[in-house]
C-alpha cells in the first residue's frame, strides 16, 4: 500500500465552534481548503449553508489566537476579524459593530441587543461592549489590565465577567477572574477581583443559567480544574477533586474546555488525563454522572444535549451532540482518504531526566513493515513551550508513521497536562531543562529499542525548534537529522521583536532583561551554530510576527560558515504556522525527502 501523499495531509479540513441557536438549530465553522463557511442545521437534521462569506483560516500569532461564534436569536456574530453581526437565517448584510482590531470571544447579552468581545489592538486588548444594531459605538468596560479574555454575561444582563492578567506574567501563571456592572453600554461600578491573583491561575468564568454560582477554571490546588464559587466568588471550592487538568493554557479567547447544563445543576468538563481526552458530567457536588472517551473542544450545553467538537486518534474531528447517553455526529471534517485508515493510538510512556525528575511523554509505535530491528525515530517536539503533545487527531504524525518511522512525543517539563509545579519547573530553565529531559528520552526510547539509536531524526517548530537546534548542538551525534520550522534562534531578538502578547514571556522562562542577557545568549542556537554538525532543513515564513525571519537567516549563515548542511527554504506570505495547503504539502514532501536523504538512505 503505498504510503499517505503530502497532498492528502495538506488538504485536511476541520469544524469548529459549535453552537447552540433558536429552535435546536446548531450553528458551526467548516474549513475546507483554507476556506471558512459558516453552517447552520436542526440538531439531527442536514446542514443548510448560511454564508461563505468568512476570511480565510490561517494560524494565527501564538497559539490558536481568537475566534468564536456568539449566540443571538436568529442571528450569529462572526468568528475572528473586524466584529459584525453575521447575517439572518434568511440573508441580509452584516453590519461591523466596532473599529479595526482583532476581535473574539463574543458574547452576546441575555436582551439580545448587545455584545461584548475581546478587541485587541497593536498596543491593547480589551472588552468592549457595542449595540447589535450599530446605533452606537462601542465602549470599553475592561479597566486597564495588559489582557483581558473571554467576557461572559450575567443572567440579568447586569454584570460582566472576563479573566484578565498583568505582564510580565502569562495567564497561566497568575490572572485573576473579575466582575463589573454594566449599564447599557457604560461600567456601573469598579472592577471586582473575584478569584486568583499573585501565583494563581485562572480562566473561563462563566455564570450558572440561573445566576446562583460562578464557575471558572483555577489551579490553586496545583491542577487546574472547574470551580463554583457564589456570584461574588466567596464559598469557592473545586468540583472534582481531580489530579487531571480540566483546561488548556490561554494562548488566545474563547476556549471552551467546560459548560454549565441548562439548569445549572451540572457541568460538562473536558478531562485530561495524561494526554488523553474525555469528556465527564459531573454534579456540582463533585459526583461524576458519566463520561465519553475523546477530546471535546468548543464545549456547549444546550436543551438539545451537548455539543463539541470530538476527536481523537484515530477519529477525525466532528461536531458530536451528546444526549440521553449517547453521541450522535452531526458534521465530520473533511479528511479525504484519511478517514477510517489510522489505526494508530499512542501509549503514554515516561523515563527520569537527568536529574531524576519523572518526565513524560507518548509513543506512537510504526506500523508494522517488514523489517530487521527497530524502527527509524522521530522525535516531535511540541511548541510553546507552555504547550503540550497529546493524543489526539494528527494526520501528520500518521504521514510519517506510514513512512514506518516510531513517533516519540516528549513532554519535557515546562509542558502542561501534569499540573501547575510540572509546568513551573521551567521557570528560568527555557532552553536547559526541556533539553535534558528530552535527551534523557531518546536515551531511553533507544534503549528500550523504541528507535533504532541510529536513525534517531528530531523535528519542531517554534519553541520546538529551538530544543531541536539546541539537542544538536549539545548532545553530538544523538540525532543524524533535523528538522525544524520558524525556529527560535536568538533569545534575544526574540524577547525584542515578538508580538506583544508574549513580549515578557522569557521574563519567567529565562529571566529579567538585561541582567539575564548572559542567559539569553547561552542559550540561543544561532550562538552554538559552530557545535552543530548535524544536517539541518530550515523552513520559514517571510511574515511571521512571532519569531523574525532573520532568525533563521542568521542561523542558516552560521551553519554556512561553520560547514554544516543546511537546506533553507522561504514561504511568501507565510507567518508563524503555514496557511495555505500548498505550503502544508511542500514543507511536508520537503521534510519526507530530507529525512530519506538523511537518515533513511545509505
Amino acid at each position: 500500500m503505498s504510503p499517505i501523499p503530502p497532498a492528502t495531509v495538506a488538504r485536511c479540513g476541520a469544524v469548529e465552534d459549535p453552537r447552540w441557536g433558536p429552535s435546536a438549530r446548531l450553528a458551526w465553522v467548516e474549513v475546507t481548503e483554507g476556506r471558512a463557511r459558516l453552517l447552520v442545521a436542526p440538531a439531527g437534521g442536514r446542514k443548510e449553508p448560511v454564508t461563505t462569506d468568512m476570511a480565510p483560516t490561517a494560524p494565527p500569532a501564538g497559539h490558536g489566537r481568537g475566534g468564536g461564534l456568539g449566540r443571538v436569536p436568529g442571528r450569529r456574530v462572526r468568528r475572528g476579524g473586524r466584529p459584525a453581526r453575521g447575517r439572518g437565517i434568511g440573508g441580509g448584510p452584516a453590519r461591523v459593530l466596532g473599529p479595526v482590531g482583532r476581535a473574539g470571544a463574543p458574547a452576546v447579552a441575555p436582551d439580545g441587543a448587545r455584545v461584548a468581545f475581546v478587541l485587541e489592538r497593536a498596543d491593547t486588548c480589551e472588552i468592549v461592549v457595542a449595540p447589535l444594531d450599530g446605533s452606537a459605538p462601542p465602549a470599553t468596560v475592561s479597566a486597564g489590565a495588559d489582557f483581558a479574555f473571554d467576557p461572559a454575561w450575567s443572567p440579568d444582563g447586569r454584570a460582566l465577567y472576563w479573566h484578565e492578567w498583568d505582564q510580565p506574567d502569562m495567564p497561566w501563571d497568575g490572572s485573576r477572574v473579575v466582575r463589573r456592572g454594566i449599564d447599557g453600554l457604560s461600567p456601573s461600578g469598579p472592577v471586582e477581583a473575584l478569584a486568583g491573583g499573585d501565583g494563581v491561575a485562572v480562566g473561563q468564568p462563566r455564570p450558572s443559567p440561573g445566576g446562583s454560582a460562578l464557575g471558572y477554571v483555577c489551579d490553586r490546588t496545583g491542577w487546574p480544574v472547574v470551580w463554583t464559587a457564589a456570584p461574588d466568588g466567596r464559598q469557592a471550592r473545586p468540583v472534582l477533586e481531580d489530579e487531571h487538568e480540566h483546561a488548556e493554557p490561554a494562548w488566545g479567547p474563547g476556549q471552551r474546555s467546560w459548560a454549565w447544563s441548562p439548569d445549572g445543576a451540572a457541568l460538562a468538563i473536558c478531562r485530561n488525563e495524561a494526554g488523553a481526552g474525555r469528556l465527564v458530567v459531573a454534579s456540582r457536588s463533585g459526583t461524576v454522572l458519566g463520561g465519553v472517551a475523546g477530546w471535546h473542544h468548543g464545549i456547549e450545553w444546550g436543551p438539545a444535549g451537548i455539543v463539541a467538537v470530538r476527536s481523537g486518534p484515530r477519529e477525525p474531528p466532528a461536531v458530536a451532540v451528546a444526549a440521553g447517553g449517547a453521541e450522535r455526529v452531526v458534521a465530520r471534517a473533511a479528511v479525504g482518504d484519511l478517514d477510517g485508515t489510522i489505526p494508530v493510538e499512542p501509549e503514554p510512556v515516561c523515563w527520569a531526566g537527568a536529574d531524576g525528575g519523572t518526565v513524560h511523554g507518548l509513543l506512537w509505535r510504526a506500523r508494522e513493515r517488514a523489517r530487521t530491528g527497530p524502527p527509524p525515530l522521530l522525535v516531535s517536539l511540541h511548541g510553546g513551550p507552555t504547550g503540550q503533545a497529546v493524543a489526539g487527531w494528527s494526520p501528520r504524525l500518521a504521514f510519517f508513521l506510514d513512512r514506518g518511522w516510531a513517533v516519540l512525543t516528549p513532554n519535557p517539563r515546562g509542558s502542561t497536562g501534569y499540573g501547575r509545579a510540572y509546568t513551573q519547573a521551567l521557570a528560568g530553565r527555557w532552553g536547559e531543562l526541556d533539553v535534558a529531559d528530552v535527551a534523557a528520552g531518546i536515551r531511553r526510547a533507544t534503549e528500550r529499542a523504541w528507535g533504532d539509536p541510529g536513525r534517531v531524526a528530531a523535528m519542531g517548530s517554534s519553541a520546538g525548534g529551538l530544543v531541536a537546534l539546541l539537542l544538536a548542538a549539545r548532545h553530538p551525534g544523538l540525532l543524524r537529522a533535523v528538522a525544524v520550522s520558524y525556529p527560535v534562534t536568538d533569545l534575544l531578538d526574540l524577547a525584542a521583536t515578538t508580538h506583544r502578547f508574549e513580549a515578557r514571556y522569557l521574563d519567567r522562562l529565562v529571566g529579567p532583561l538585561p541582567v539575564a542577557a548572559g542567559r539569553y545568549r547561552q542559550r540561543s542556537p544561532v550562538a552554538h551554530a559552530d557545535r552543530i554538525t548535524t544536517p539541518l532543513l530550515l523552513l520559514q515564513g517571510d511574515q511571521d510576527p512571532v519569531v523574525s525571519p532573520a532568525q533563521a537567516d542568521a542561523l542558516r549563515d552560521a551553519l554556512e560558515r561553520a560547514g554544516t548542511p543546511v537546506e533553507h527554504h522561504r514561504y511568501e506570505g507565510e507567518g508563524h504556522g503555514w496557511r495555505r495547503p500548498g505550503t502544508v504539502e511542500d514543507a511536508l514532501a520537503r521534510t519526507a525527502a530530507f529525512l530519506e536523504r538523511r537518515v533513511l538512505g545509505p
